[in-house]
């Protein structure tokens, strides 16, 4: 059951004569599970940029009555979990700077890794830099050229590729950005594709030219009725402006090492996406099929935990022979139990947010199949709950390999102190949660699940691997960790 902030979504759409705003709106809605501390779009009708953003879901910030008076024909959108940066409105994305015409809008997905540098960089004092995103977007700002009213608005159409192709190289770490100006929308990967990003196409109508969709995750695409085109290469930025769609590599070939997060596949991004050509769904699937191979036991009934440890658990019972069935009932109105604060009211969280179904339980040998473990508090509880429930065994397979170290490319998980499966043995583990059994699935099976053959990925959250040296200033985390502890390798 992950427990870890995960990674926020970016959108963004260049539809002329379409309702950008109310397309805006639906795209974010599809990513509201990568991010619900705040949201907030900006859209351009070709002189003005207009920013609205809040705290809250994607339904609170905006409503019709907003979103009408939205008027334009190309927008950017975010939702936020805090990963580098405090959780507060200041920090709410698109991220605005008023350069140039009619300056611009930036949406980040990831965390940089050289802050520090950049900061000083920039001349931003310590404690000036409220968010790596806003540090990305001063250097932006500063890479614009000087104001100068004699030039052509003709001549400024290309201002901000042209900062953004003096400003990337410098940038390190996991960023997908969705930037916009006054005329067009870009798109950005680092050369580590950590983050997922997306290419679209809105279809042309008898009323509508063609329009174009980039957004962190597929669904997205597929709620506003726009058809899935390609994923971004690492390294690659798109310029979309109404006559074309132009790829341009701002990095050098020597820094593309495609390295996406592996928990997209396994938890991240909903079942309905598609990441390296494949499904996520039937990659979950897959994982429990192989775990059922890899961990068999004599039980009654193979659950699993709602929602993403459900497609695995499927995947067990069909290799296995055991029958799948529900043991736990999710409020499909409770937000994610590591919003709240302290462990204490994750716990409480658990109960509010699953309840057992006793009928099913009563008397049963369960395997309990779920996503991951990360410090252990909320699978503890729901371990309760079923043997409350009458629950006779509870045997726990987990469709990853243990979660032992922390991410600084976007995740916000906990200092490795934290990390239960990084203090204690399997043995321990069973014994804090109290189940009679545990396996966790290798990385190898893992991989082989995913079935992407020659596919890169970032795996430093369960081998203490990172791809790209990490330096995260105390002044952009909320819970920094000892800069010692970074990048040292397994041992």
């Amino acid at each position: 059951m992950m427990e870890a902030k995960e990674a926020c979504g970016v959108f963004g759409v260049y539809a002329p004569g379409r309702l950008v705003a109310h397309l805006t709106f639906d795209g974010l809605y599809a990513l509201q599970h990568r991010g619900q501390e705040s949201a907030g779009m900006a859209i351009s009708d070709g002189d003005l940029i207009t920013v609205m953003k809040d705290m809250g879901l994607v339904t609170t910030v905006f409503d019709e009555r907003k979103l009408s008076g939205l008027r334009g024909h190309l927008a950017i959108g975010h939702t936020r979990y805090s990963t580098a940066g405090s959780s507060d409105w200041i920090n709410a994305q698109p991220v605005f700077r008023g350069v140039g015409r009619a300056g611009f809008g930036l949406a980040h997905n990831g965390n940089l890794t050289n802050t520090a540098a950049l900061a000083a960089e920039a001349s931003m004092l310590p404690g000036l830099v409220s968010s790596d995103s806003d540090l990305v977007a001063e250097l932006l700002a500063q890479a614009f050229p000087a104001e100068d009213p004699d030039r052509a608005r003709a001549e400024q159409a290309d201002d901000l590729e042209h900062a953004l192709l003096a400003v990337l190289p410098r940038v390190e770490g996991a960023f997908s950005f969705v930037l916009l100006d006054a005329d067009r929308i870009i798109g950005v990967r680092d050369p580590n594709g950590f983050r997922p990003l997306c290419l679209g196409r809105l279809e042309a109508t008898d009323e509508h030219p063609t329009g174009w969709v980039l957004a962190s995750e597929s669904p997205a695409l597929d709620v506003i009725g726009a058809t899935f085109i390609r994923e971004l290469e690492p390294g690659e930025m798109v310029v979309i402006d109404g006559t074309e769609v132009r790829s341009v590599r701002p990095f050098a070939e020597e820094r593309i090492d495609p390295k996406l997060c592996i928990f997209e596949f396994v938890y991240f991004a909903r079942p309905d996406t598609t990441l390296y050509g494949n499904e996520v769904h039937g990659a979950r699937r897959r994982m429990g099929r192989l775990l059922a191979t890899q961990a068999p036991v004599a039980a009654d009934l193979v659950m699993g935990v709602p929602d993403s440890g459900v497609p695995a658990a499927e995947g067990y019972a069909l290799s296995s022979g055991i029958p799948y069935g529900q043991g736990l009932v999710k409020n499909r109105y409770i937000g994610r139990t590591f919003i709240a604060p302290t462990q204490a009211e994750r716990a409480d969280g658990v109960r509010r947010k699953l309840n057992p179904l006793r009928e099913n339980i009563i008397g049963k040998r369960l395997v309990v199949v779920d996503d991951s473990i990360v410090r252990g508090t909320t699978t503890r509880a729901m371990v309760r709950m079923l043997r409350e429930a009458g629950a006779t065994e509870v045997h726990l397979r987990i469709s990853s390999p243990p979660f032992q170290w922390p991410c600084y490319y976007g995740i916000d998980t906990p200092d490795r102190g934290e990390l239960l499966a990084a203090t204690r043995s399997i043995d321990e583990i069973c014994e804090f949660l109290d189940v009679d059994s545990l396996e966790y699935l290798t990385l190898e099976h893992l991989v082989e699940a995913i079935d992407a053959p020659g596919a890169g990925f970032c795996d430093a959250c369960l081998t203490g691997t990172y791809p790209v040296p990490v330096a995260v200033p105390v002044e952009l985390s909320e819970r920094p960790a000892p800069l010692s502890a970074v990048g040292t390798p397994r041992a």
